[in-house]
């Protein structure tokens, strides 16, 4: 069959991305012809087919400012994709996140007769649709017109089915995000190539190796909290790293907060080191990932971590709670930098479940490891 998908594609880097590049690698496996229409990237040609490991990526034409990308986006990948239905009788078209690349999929799915998906991940119901009031009627618009919605963890389903769409819950189908539990592994102490980076790795950012290294990573932007990892790590017994990973609207207040509590001394052993493509090199060289997310659908970067054989924690939140459990890491109060100091201590601090957690995390991961295909008609 031929499938389209619409969103975010590598090289483009998150959750998204990632997710979508699963899912596309899985169907060319099993024989299926996929294209993906993304987002510009300086590293894709606009307006032309890029093959991407069997996968046909299309960049479309446009700007990354905030404000104008989601607009243009719309506009230029509507056409891009009523194009590629038209010349290459496409059977089913996926839009992946809802607004915009929902949006686009359902508006071409209606006019070319054809069976479309889209996939919720997140934010755009947390975020989108329950605090911007002028987007609630273009979301119901889009889950109205889809033919299966997908969402990626059960607080999300529940979330969208909340909507009180018609025929929204026989619509709605859980479709959990997964792990390459082949990319991401366990540090080896005698892998030439792994010692190496993580040297270069603690060098390039003068970061202290004889000190436990707690990470962040993802989008730095104020619904993600690192506000409070950095407030927690004033407050901390254990001498530690954070490293902070990724890029965002936030990323600019937070390396001005962490300067200033360094000059005062509050605060010490604390790096951001933009976004990054070799997350799975740099995971299993640290010791512990947070994810102190106000709200999170799923947490792919937690999988990533316990795949690594890291302890995890996370958000009493959405899918965070759905990921974590008392065998792989803790749960904290989002609100409470106390809960978050505590939970970091206590991992430290406690030897045996420290191990307990490492032990069991690459089995938790492995529960997420197989992605299925989604479609009704590939079944």
């Amino acid at each position: 069959m031929k499938i389209a998908m619409v969103g975010q594609y590598p090289p483009h880097i998150g959750g998204v991305a990632a997710h979508i590049n699963s899912l596309a690698k899985k169907l060319v496996k099993s024989g299926h012809e996929v294209y993906v229409i993304t987002y510009p990237h300086k590293d894709l040609k606009n307006g032309e087919i890029t093959d991407i490991d069997g996968v046909h990526v299309i960049s479309t034409s446009g700007i990354n400012i905030p404000g104008l990308r989601g607009a243009m986006f719309e506009k230029n990948a509507e056409k891009a994709l009523k194009k590629l239905v038209e010349k290459e009788n496409i059977d089913i078209i996926h839009g992946h996140y809802l607004f915009p690349a929902g949006l686009v999929s359902v508006n071409i799915g209606e006019k070319t007769n054809t069976k479309t998906y889209v996939t919720a991940h997140g934010s755009d119901m947390f975020k989108v649709y329950n605090n911007k009031k002028y987007m609630k009627s273009t979301i119901k618009k889009i889950l109205k017109k889809a033919d299966v919605i997908l969402a990626v963890s059960n607080a999300l389903k529940d979330e969208i089915i909340a909507t009180g769409v018609e025929g929204i819950e026989e619509k709605t189908v859980l479709h959990k995000n997964s792990v390459d539990i082949d990319k991401f592994k366990e540090f080896d102490e005698n892998d030439k190539k792994q010692l190496d980076f993580k040297n270069n790795f603690f060098k390039e950012f003068n970061i202290d190796s004889t000190k436990p290294t707690v990470v962040f990573v993802g989008n730095i932007i104020k619904t993600k909290n690192i506000d409070l990892l950095i407030e927690a790590k004033k407050l901390l017994k254990t001498d530690c790293n954070l490293v902070i990973i990724g890029k965002g609207t936030q990323l600019k207040e937070l390396k001005e907060k962490v300067s200033k509590y360094k000059k005062s001394k509050q605060i010490s052993n604390v790096y951001f080191t933009g976004a990054r493509r070799d997350i799975e090199k740099i995971l299993p060289i640290s010791d512990l990932l947070v994810l102190p997310s106000f709200t999170e659908s799923f947490g792919l970067v937690l999988l990533e971590a316990l795949a690594c054989g890291k302890p995890v924690i996370g958000s009493n939140v959405g899918g965070i709670k759905e990921i974590i459990t008392e065998d792989v890491g803790l749960l904290i109060n989002p609100n409470d930098k106390e809960s978050l100091t505590n939970a970091i201590d206590k991992i430290f601090t406690d030897k045996e479940l420290r191990e307990k957690f490492k032990s069991n995390a690459r089995n938790r991961a492995k529960e997420f490891s197989e992605l299925e295909i989604p479609y009704d008609e590939i079944k």
